[in-house]
């Protein structure tokens, strides 16, 4: 197998810390966050090929701040330390950091040096960066030289080239810096010399010859959703091991329109495995009856999912040793602390909030990958687009996005329009501009009229976003004629309904989701 060159992100809390992972990944190279509580020694048995200290929201003169120990910085690795991290570097080597100057948002960098982390950025060009911070450095340690600078900062970014340790103020993860995956490209590539090996393709013949050595000549489970993690870690699976694969389907009731069908016809044309479709709607709408907290929505939901998988898991596979689940390396790295060594990584966690005594040993294929790796593997792998590129759906599905209480006509509402507005955007070969579209049933009516008649109906707002990674995210600009249709048609086609609304909430401060 490959020996793949690996970049360390030490998280010292900040909301970016995902996307310098992500950003490093989409250069072919692999990277894990941890916390910066990991000792020197360990760091040195992990073996990066560079390190980089993320942002964060303390302050170096804090009491009780992350903070991390100064040999790391000889180490002979190289490092680039960002925001917080770039004001560490400065306290550890003897510079000042000073308090105040606060600069948030869009700033124009000017580059004093076009040096290794710079390099293909000229110093006559000034380029957008994104900052964040309430601290800055105005004099770099010494052995450092200033790098770049902004109106606002003297020192930019600083560099000790001799000893490959640079930091920079702003924020080269995030979209809003221009040319930002140059500059982490440069670090990974020039400074690290790392090499491009982290690919779809290679994940999967790991993980296939991993799963093969854990399973032998085991059976496995896999509760399929039909959305991307869960369809893509059965196909992975699958290719492992064919048909001791067994899946099930949890038909709760709370699906889109021809949801379950679609899922059948997926599966059966990419998996010769059995497929164990269940009925429970009555169950999950039986537990829903009266209540409109959409976290009580959630936990009812969760906990009837729970029972019904585990009595089909109990009854219809008592053959099986190992359940597969779709965990995903976000949902590791919200284990990731940076408030002390006891607080690390969990070895496994029951995303699906399984009860302990199943006999099964779980199969994460998924839990170092992002969800556009995720998608990746599975185009590898062979599945059609309306695999891969599904748009998010929520695991509790129409019941969150049914506002107030949920009930078998409010759902055929919303089901309808929701259906409509899906088909428009694909008629309009937008689907794939965006990163998550649905309607949403509004717990208010509203007056209309339609033909010579008043009416007194319910309301559908539309959401659509787009976004590189989930964390934030904008409003899609529709035009206006495939809006105009898009409503058009609800209001026409879909009884109940007499007025559409479109959301041009971003992320921040909304979320995505309406609960």
């Amino acid at each position: 197998m490959i020996e793949h060159d690996r970049i360390l992100i030490l998280d010292f809390g900040s909301q970016y810390t995902q996307l310098i992972a992500r950003r490093i990944r989409e250069e072919k190279v692999y990277s894990e966050i941890h916390p910066p509580t990991q000792s020197i020694d360990w760091i040195r048995e992990w073996g990066p090929k560079g390190i980089i200290l993320s942002g964060g929201p303390s302050s170096v003169y804090d009491e009780g701040i992350p903070t991390t120990d100064p040999d790391l910085l000889k180490l002979g690795v190289p490092v680039l330390g960002i925001c917080y991290g770039m004001q560490l570097i400065a306290q550890i080597e003897g510079a000042d950091v000073i308090v105040g100057k606060r600069e948030y948002g869009r700033a124009q960098l000017s580059i004093n040096e076009s040096t290794d982390l710079f390099a293909g950025l000229t110093d006559e060009e000034s380029i957008q960066v994104w900052c964040s911070h309430g601290d800055h450095v105005d004099q770099p340690p010494k052995g450092y030289r200033t790098l770049a600078s902004t109106e606002g900062l003297s020192v930019a970014a600083f560099g000790c080239e001799d000893r490959s340790i640079y930091g920079v103020q702003f924020h080269p993860e995030v979209a809003h810096t221009i040319r930002g995956d140059e500059i982490i490209s440069n670090f990974l590539i020039r400074i690290c010399q790392c090499h491009a090996t982290w690919t779809a393709g290679a994940f999967i013949d790991e993980s296939i010859a991993d799963i093969q050595k854990i399973v032998g000549t085991g059976n496995v489970i896999c509760g399929l959703s039909g959305g991307v993690d869960s369809s893509v870690a059965a196909a992975l699976v699958h290719r492992a091991i064919g048909d001791r694969l067994t899946c099930i389907f949890v038909d709760t009731g709370l699906l889109r329109k021809h949801e379950r069908e679609n899922v059948e016809q997926n599966f059966n044309e990419h998996m010769d495995s059995q497929l164990i479709v269940v009925d429970s709607a009555k169950e999950f709408m039986s537990a829903l009856v009266g209540i409109e907290d959409p976290e009580e929505k959630r936990k009812r939901i969760g906990h009837v999912f729970i029972d019904v998988f585990s009595q089909v898991t109990r009854t219809e596979t008592s053959g099986a040793d190992y359940l597969v689940q779709g965990t995903l390396y976000p949902d590791v790295i919200e284990s990731v602390s940076t408030g002390g060594p006891s607080q690390t990584i969990k070895t496994h966690h029951n995303v699906g909030g399984l009860p302990e005594d199943l006999p099964f040993q779980l199969i994460e294929p998924f839990r170092e990958l992002f969800k556009d790796e995720v998608r990746q593997v599975g185009r590898e792998l062979g599945l059609p687009d309306n695999v891969t590129g599904r748009h998010p759906f929520p695991g509790p599905g129409l019941a969150i996005r049914v506002l107030g209480e949920v009930t078998e006509e409010r759902l055929a509402v919303l089901r309808e329009a929701d259906a409509i507005y899906l088909e428009e955007i694909k008629r309009a070969g937008l689907y794939d501009d965006i990163w998550q579209a649905f309607a949403v049933l509004l717990p208010v009516r509203s007056v209309g009229v339609m033909g010579d008649n008043r009416t007194y109906e319910n309301v559908v707002a539309l959401r659509a976003v787009t976004s590189r990674d989930g964390m934030t995210a904008d409003w899609y600009p529709f035009s206006p004629d495939v809006l105009s249709r898009i409503s058009s048609r609800i209001s026409n086609e879909v009884v109940g309904v007499n007025r559409v609304c479109y959301d041009v909430s971003s992320k921040p401060p909304s979320t995505i989701e309406w609960e």
